[in-house]
């Protein structure tokens, strides 16, 4: 009993929480308490214990004094998130006005994906993300929550023409640019498939040989050939080694993507330039071409080019033959090859040289047609005197061709155009494209020459002009022109005659000046050389110099361009283009003739 009355029943019982410790005992256990808690900073990422889940909260510890409430929907990427989890948290507030502890995953999530990132891109890390979407050039791809740009160019070391098949599918790639200030992330797949390429590519030219048969895929079209994806490495296909035919753009015979079997035809270590044919694995067309062709021999084909020179007729894929202008057409002036064949016209042509051995071949489509040269009314349709109609196709300084039908060209020369115009070049008469009439002078076909005359399809004049201005005869006469010979003057008809420097005196002992119209007498008349020479002085001092008219001698001069149209060294021309209507030259000789 003694023990119970001993027994302090007020050290016992307390009346509140804490009550019955000395301040000294209390201190203690606080320090105690306090020592079981762990230091926790503001705004960083740490791991906690969930300790319980309801609808709204998962309860997190974190070995703080107070455990810390994250809403539920923060975990909504965790299926069955119970207590025991560890996770990492964003300590946002280790006390607010509540006195409570505020935490995020979110943000912990956020936080920590950019750590990762800059780690990947300082370490090159390879990454794993997912395509979310399709952007302006390139893609967005998800990678530990952030949304990075995945520029086309860096999704593959070929050109991409679909991005939209790689949306909703994982793909690894790399960092290769931060951009802080926005937030940005610049991820590539390329580099991870050049990195294994590398290895391809050396293992590849390494191995490489001039003729080795490959097979590739084509990855990029240009008018001048094709690139070539031999397995990390790029060929060239240039357009003129893919088919023995003439093509005009590869994608003729070719489309991307496609797996073609080629040959290498040359390879450049230094550079790593290949060069590739596809038409080398098949023989060359020449050499399979039908015994039985030779010069002479009629070939069908089609027309793949025009050039200025001539037409090339592609008879086979890879054989070809020139048509050169000159054997287009029999006519001897040569035109535009474009006049006569366009590029797919299907025409027949006859072989005038082959060289298997060049490969070379001239062909011709005239020799389809007969030469009419040869044709047997050639001397009769073109007979001396006869008259016809052609095209002025060439002018010259002696005279011009005309085309009087295909391939039969004849000559007229400067001095057959008119029988008083004096003419000096023929475009001053005509120009190309006109017709003019004419009669046949000389025929010579073995030498394929024609000539032609103009001014035969009338009568000579000067056989009139003989009695119209006989020696002694008065005419008014108007100078046209001096110089220190003389001067030349306009008479009736439209005739140009001459007057010598003592013979422009007049009766005062003045000169007679260009533009006076006075009476003239003539000295001197040659119908051969259609020549008229005056004296105004004759008028009043009798003039000795005066000639008699030449008399015609038997043998008659051809009246063709062999007759001389220019005067003597002492006198001008008495020709010019001024004759006019020969209808009243004409009436002029009846009136004579009548009066006889």
């Amino acid at each position: 009993m003694s023990n119970k009355e001993e027994f302090n029943w007020d050290n016992f019982e307390t009346k509140g929480f804490g009550e019955g410790y000395s301040k000294e005992q209390r201190e203690q256990m606080a320090a105690m308490y306090e020592g079981t808690l762990g230091e926790i900073t503001e705004k960083e990422v740490i791991k906690g214990t969930v300790v319980g889940v309801n609808d709204k909260d998962v309860i997190i510890n974190i070995g703080f004094k107070s455990d810390g409430l994250v809403p539920l929907s923060e975990f909504r990427d965790l299926d069955g998130i119970k207590p025991g989890d560890i996770v990492e948290v964003f300590i946002e507030e280790q006390e607010n006005a509540l006195g409570q502890l505020i935490l995020s995953r979110k943000k912990a999530k956020i936080v920590r994906a950019w750590q990762d990132i800059e780690d990947a891109l300082e370490n090159d890390n390879v990454i794993e993300g997912l395509v979310k979407r399709r952007t302006k050039g390139g893609l967005i791809v998800d990678i530990y929550g952030v949304e990075a740009f995945l520029p086309g160019s860096q999704i593959d070391v070929k050109p991409i023409r679909d991005f939209d098949i790689y949306v909703g599918k994982k793909m690894e790639v790399k960092v290769v640019k931060i951009n802080h200030a926005n937030d940005n992330v610049v991820v590539s797949h390329k580099v991870l498939i050049e990195k294994d390429l590398e290895k391809q590519k050396a293992e590849i030219l390494n191995n490489l040989e001039k003729g080795q048969v490959l097979e590739g895929v084509i990855k990029n079209m240009t008018n001048f050939g094709v690139f070539i994806d031999l397995g990390g490495v790029d060929g060239l296909l240039h357009i003129t080694d893919i088919s023995w035919g003439r093509i005009n753009h590869p994608e003729e015979v070719l489309q991307l993507d496609q797996k073609v079997q080629i040959v290498v035809l040359d390879f450049d270590d230094d550079k790593k330039r290949i060069s590739l044919g596809m038409k080398q694995l098949t023989a060359h067309p020449w050499d399979s071409l039908a015994s039985s062709l030779e010069i002479g021999s009629r070939v069908k084909g089609k027309i793949v080019n025009v050039a200025d020179y001539g037409a090339f007729l592609e008879l086979a894929p890879g054989v070809e033959g020139l048509i050169h202008v000159s054997e287009m057409s029999w006519s001897q002036h040569l035109r535009n090859p474009a006049d006569f064949v366009k590029v797919s016209d299907e025409i027949e042509a006859v072989v005038l040289t082959l060289d298997k051995d060049d490969r070379k071949m001239s062909l011709g489509i005239k020799q389809l047609t007969e030469d009419p040269w040869t044709k047997n009314d050639m001397g009769t349709k073109y007979a001396v005197g006869s008259k016809h109609t052609g095209v002025v196709r060439n002018l010259t300084n002696f005279g011009l061709f005309l085309e009087l039908e295909e391939g039969i060209d004849g000559l007229v020369h400067v001095s057959d155009l008119s029988w008083t115009k004096k003419i000096k070049h023929p475009s001053e008469f005509v120009k190309v494209g006109d017709e003019l009439q004419v009669a046949v002078l000389e025929l010579d076909v073995d030498n394929r020459r024609l000539a032609l005359g103009h001014k035969q399809l009338e009568e000579n004049p000067w056989d009139t002009f003989e009695s119209v201005f006989p020696v002694g005869s008065v005419h008014k006469c108007t100078v046209v022109s001096k110089n220190d010979k003389g001067a030349v003057l306009e008479l009736p008809y439209g005739l140009e005659g001459f007057a010598t420097v003592k013979n422009l005196e007049k009766e005062d002992g003045s000169q007679v000046e260009v533009g006076e119209s006075l009476d003239f007498k003539v000295s001197e008349f040659s119908k051969d050389d259609k020549r008229i020479v005056l004296s105004h002085t004759a008028m009043f001092r009798e003039d000795t110099s005066a000639k008699p008219a030449k008399k015609e001698v038997n043998k008659k001069k051809p009246e063709s361009g062999s007759t001389s149209n220019s005067s003597s060294s002492s006198s001008a021309p008495a020709e010019k283009s001024t004759l006019g209507d020969l209808d009243a030259l004409t009436q002029l000789k009846e009136q004579m003739e009548g009066k006889k």
